[in-house]
């Protein structure tokens, strides 16, 4: 992402998971944000736009932000597992880079956005619980792959032109949640032009 970002491997369930690290310029972190990409048989890696764009933002909040590829993608070994082989790969970064009792956010792109809703839920309900401070979630892909129900303040932020994940698939989602969704207007599944206005939404105020 720029000349500060670390590339590392860590040990995952399908063997090494390639990482990038960003890392606020104070010298603490307000905790660890972590990014999931979309789907890895369409392209999807941690150096897409969008999951670029909210790592920009957590950066921008003094988040250390972490992208991974999931496995077989990249550097990362292994394959594709149908959804929850890469679950797998996402709690072990999670694992690898958050620190007892430290504050860690979710996000996810598209079918990241399932594997890092089901991360949180996995958090929320582990025994004892060891919620995520918050979950965001972008263009998530609710029409292709099982996303659980998520907290209340979670952020949905979705394109009005999106023909990858529909609106009204996402609407019908959240509604039975009362979940509120952010819509950007005219914006597609990849938010072409619309990258500076996601990074607003996300970096916007947050509880403190």
């Amino acid at each position: 992402m720029n000349a500060q970002t670390e590339r590392r491997t860590i040990a995952g369930p399908a063997g090494a998971i390639e990482c990038a690290i960003d890392a606020p310029a104070a010298a603490a972190a307000r905790g660890v944000a972590v990014v999931c990409h979309p789907h890895p048989l369409h392209g999807g890696t941690m150096d897409n736009k969008v999951v670029q764009t909210l790592a920009r933002a957590f950066l921008q909040l003094g988040y250390r932000a972490v992208r991974f590829n999931f496995r077989g993608v990249g550097a990362s070994e292994g394959a594709w597992a149908e959804g929850p082989g890469e679950v797998d790969d996402a709690r072990a970064v999670v694992a690898a880079f958050r620190a007892p009792g430290q504050p860690l956010v979710l996000a996810g792109f598209s079918f990241g956005g399932y594997v890092a809703a089901q991360v949180a839920a996995g958090l929320a309900a582990a025994v004892p619980a060891q919620p995520c401070e918050r979950l965001v979630l972008v263009a998530p892909a609710v029409s292709r792959f099982p996303l659980p129900a998520v907290a209340a303040d979670t952020l949905l932020i979705h394109g009005e032109a999106d023909d990858v994940v529909t609106l009204a698939d996402v609407l019908d989602w959240a509604r039975p949640q009362a979940l509120p969704v952010t819509v950007v207007p005219g914006a597609g599944h990849f938010f072409h032009g619309r990258l500076a206005l996601l990074k607003t939404l996300v970096a916007g105020p947050w509880p403190r």
